[in-house]
């Protein structure tokens, strides 16, 4: 170790001993990256899968996800999946717990040996391509680093990341033929229709990849993504035998997933033309390579930074990021970077596996939205001109039909400037692509129209009310108007008709209401009137013949009644049945108890719907912790007047969904959403009802969770929550005190979370059903029973 190293390391361990858990390891290493990378479709019970999370690696809301692919087809939106045996390449961007074809992963790099392959080549058949099988015992993964061994070329590749870049390391055998390949063309679940490559010195190269729906991608083409990767490489070795492969396929034959795994297309890619040394060129297919010999034990060093927005600013990117050649120090640096990120929230108490999954839960809620911008500020608009920032930082991936829920919930409070960027980049997309309206799943500009509903409304409205108001208030307000006007919107019905009107009305409804909340707030008295009326949508489509919601036609009759009845999973409805989705009227329990035959009946109801519910919580048709209309149905018992029943389920939940192990996620990870909810119940408290302050309190699965405040937007510095008497089978909450003196509510606003201070729970082993219980529990929190009288249809 030399003294510059030397160094490094101990600026990284004095940083560290700021960073470390109750219990003396650094927090990045309580990550394991591998919890719920796998699409197992078997094992999940359902076609959505697992976690589909990547194990590779990433900075906090970096531009970079530096990972293995194992394929390019499926519904597998991170390009790998744990059971899989075969490595195609490692590519540096990535998405994170979705399906949906997937996209990104970009810039797919493969070291190799022997005669250059310029099709990747089949699972079944990894050596007529250059794709390889890997030694599974080999294949380690943290926070800051990714390594494994490539068994059909005997090397040993090792990857780190940078926010905009990423740093691979190659170790390879003894051999006169070793190479370097990158799959221009390469894209999850498609491929790029153009790409550029060029030689700028004899260590590097530049070039671009053009991503649109032709070539698949994002919904195969119907998310509508439209983007274009630039990068700026530089190896260690000196290019000196290199080229340039180039395919040309029959006209007329497309570029999307059906097309690219067709044999056709292989064969095309087979027969590639490879030109040597040119110093520069343009295709429809290109792949670039560089050869050289290498010595046993060999290592050789490939940096690349990505811009989205140029070529100048993929250079600039590496300047700023990438001009070290020290592997380690990049690993110790991205480590360092979630040390930092991680000790937003402190926990102790707790199993080994359990601060794992909480650590890597936080993890994976801190990889999106993004960081869309260049170091320089640039990032390219709606309006595909490029703009220029330093305001907020812009950013992307948005999958808000599941981020609502829980995950913009928790940045809220730990990260609330990172909302805040959110806000300002939903504000300046919609001006900037002129539609004044926000979309519900944002990628890379693209308006996918992915899911259902408004939630970006959500986002912001709770995020106002929580005091995060860093951008143009009445822009945002009329943008949301807009977006419930328009998307969603039945006025000569009240209600949406027909197809999945069951999840709509009540949604759209919700998200109505979220305006009405911030009119309201605004003084825009009429606006409210309006909205809030609109929020009680739910009331047109709950049949009293069937008691439960229903869907119904345009000309007001009921649609037939499946023979399954509210068990019949897409009836009415988004990915669940009407039984998962008719829990969701969140801003108005008390009016949802009333029509579904009052506290009684719908208490039993709720108490069965989680009995007949399997322990395991993969995909079932009762509560679907696997997906996210079901995470706030835990909650309502506490708006029945019966907190120790949330109290008991979320611990079961905590302890059965969620595990230190490869299928840890019981459901798709959903860019955050799934572990976020585990942070908050965790935690002790989760909302019901964001656009409301209110967080229905539980009991938490730690001894002392510290929450560090920003003081840009809390009074106070840190918000603790502790227990006594906590253990695996005392869940239920006896007592509690806020700041000193007793406290006999289920719930807790943000204003005293932020004000800072200690809740402390005694947890005992049977229920204390007096404590924060009746039916006061039972009202909304901004909705008083008057409003909802004069409301009512």
């Amino acid at each position: 170790m030399n003294l510059k190293q030397a160094g490094v390391l101990t600026i990284a361990v004095v940083w560290s001993l700021g960073v470390q858990a109750r219990g003396g390891k650094r927090l990045s290493e309580y990550v394991n990256p591998f919890i719920g990378a796998t699409t197992n479709t078997q094992m999940a019970k359902a076609e959505h899968g697992l976690g589909k999370t990547f194990p590779g690696v990433a900075t906090p809301w970096g531009m970079t996800q530096v990972s293995p692919n194992t394929i390019t087809g499926g519904d597998n939106g991170s390009g790998y999946s744990y059971e899989h045996t075969t490595i195609e390449g490692f590519a540096l961007t990535q998405m994170s717990g979705v399906g949906w074809y997937g996209d990104l992963g970009n810039y797919l790099v493969m070291p190799t040996t022997g005669p250059l392959h310029t099709y990747r080549g089949e699972a079944e058949r990894p050596e007529e391509g250059y794709r390889s099988r890997y030694d599974k015992e080999s294949e380690t993964a943290r926070a800051g680093y990714y390594a494994v061994r490539l068994t059909d070329y005997d090397i040993r590749a090792e990857l780190t990341a940078t926010p905009h870049g990423g740093v691979m390391r190659f170790t390879y055998p003894e051999n006169e033929c070793s190479r370097i390949q990158i799959d221009l063309a390469r894209r999850v679940g498609g491929t790029s229709v153009r790409q550029y490559v060029e030689r700028v010195d004899d260590y590097t190269i530049r070039g671009w990849m053009r991503c649109t729906p032709d070539g698949g991608g994002w919904g195969n083409g119907g998310g509508k993504a439209d983007y274009t990767v630039y990068f700026y490489t530089r190896f260690s070795k000196p290019l000196e035998r290199y080229g340039v492969w180039s395919a040309e396929f029959p006209e007329g034959m497309g570029r999307k997933l059906e097309n690219v795994t067709l044999p056709e297309f292989a064969d095309a890619v087979r027969r590639a033309k490879v030109t040597e040394r040119p110093d520069r060129m343009e295709g429809d297919h290109l792949g670039f390579y560089t050869e050289f010999p290498t010595c046993e034990g060999e290592q050789v060093l490939m940096r690349t930074a990505i811009s989205f927005v140029s070529l100048e600013g993929a250079e600039a990117n590496f300047k700023a990021e990438l001009k070290g050649k020290d592997f380690e120090r990049y690993c110790e640096k991205a480590a360092a970077l979630w040390d930092e990120a991680l000790s937003k929230i402190k926990i102790s108490g707790g199993t080994e596996d359990e601060r794992t999954i909480f650590y890597t839960s936080l993890y994976h809620t801190m990889i999106d939205p993004r960081d869309y911008r260049d170091v320089t500020g640039e990032y390219v608009g709606g309006d595909r001109k490029v703009y220029k920032t330093d305001a907020f930082k812009k950013r992307t991936v948005f999958s808000g039909w599941d981020v609502f829920r829980s995950q913009f919930p928790l940045q809220n409070l730990i990260n609330p400037e990172v909302v805040n960027d959110m806000i300002n980049s939903f504000v300046t997309l919609a001006e900037e692509n002129g539609t004044g309206v926000y979309e519900r799943w944002e990628f890379l500009n693209a308006y996918s129209g992915c899911m259902l509903g408004n939630p970006a409304i959500a986002v912001i409205v709770d995020a106002y009310m929580k005091g995060i108001r860093g951008y143009d208030v009445e822009k945002a307000y009329r943008f949301a108007r807009q977006t419930a006007d328009r998307i969603g919107h039945h006025p000569e019905l009240g209600y949406s008709p027909g197809g999945s009107g069951i999840s709509e009305t009540l949604e759209y409804g919700y998200f109505d209401w979220c305006v009405g909340e911030w009119a309201e707030a605004l003084g825009k008295t009429e606006d409210a009137g309006t909205y809030h009326q609109r929020g009680q949508a739910y009331r047109k489509i709950f049949d009293k013949e069937k008691g439960w919601f229903r869907v119904r036609n345009a000309d007001g009759s009921w649609a037939d009644w499946p023979e399954k009845g509210r068990l019949q999973e897409w009836y009415g409805c988004m990915e669940c049945n009407p039984y998962q989705q008719g829990w969701f009227v969140p801003h108005d329990v008390p009016g949802m108890v009333e029509i579904m035959g009052g506290r009684d009946k719908v208490l039993a109801d709720l108490e069965s719907f989680f009995e007949n519910t399997p322990r395991e919580f993969y995909w079932n048709p009762y509560y679907n912790h696997a997906n996210e209309p079901v995470h706030h149905v835990p909650f309502l018992f506490n708006r029945l007047g019966a907190p120790w029943l949330t109290q008991y389920w979320t611990r079961v939940i905590c302890a059965d969904a969620y595990k230190n192990s490869l299928a840890g996620l019981c459901g798709n990870e959903d860019v955050g959403q799934m572990s976020a909810w585990y942070i908050l119940a965790s935690a002790g408290f989760h909302p019901l009802c964001p656009g409301e302050t209110r967080y229905e309190l539980t009991a938490p699965v730690f001894d002392r969770v510290e929450i560090v405040l920003d003081r840009r937007y809390a009074k106070g510095r840190k918000f603790v929550v502790t227990t006594e008497g906590n253990a695996p089978d005392a869940c239920y909450i006896q007592s509690a005190t806020l700041n000193g003196k007793p406290y006999n509510r289920c719930y807790i606003d943000h204003e005293d979370i932020v004000r800072g201070g200690e809740l402390h729970f005694v947890l005992g082993r049977t229920p204390n059903k007096q404590w924060g219980g009746g039916m006061s529990g039972c009202t909304a929190s901004h909705i008083g029973m008057e409003r909802i009288a004069k409301l009512s249809m």
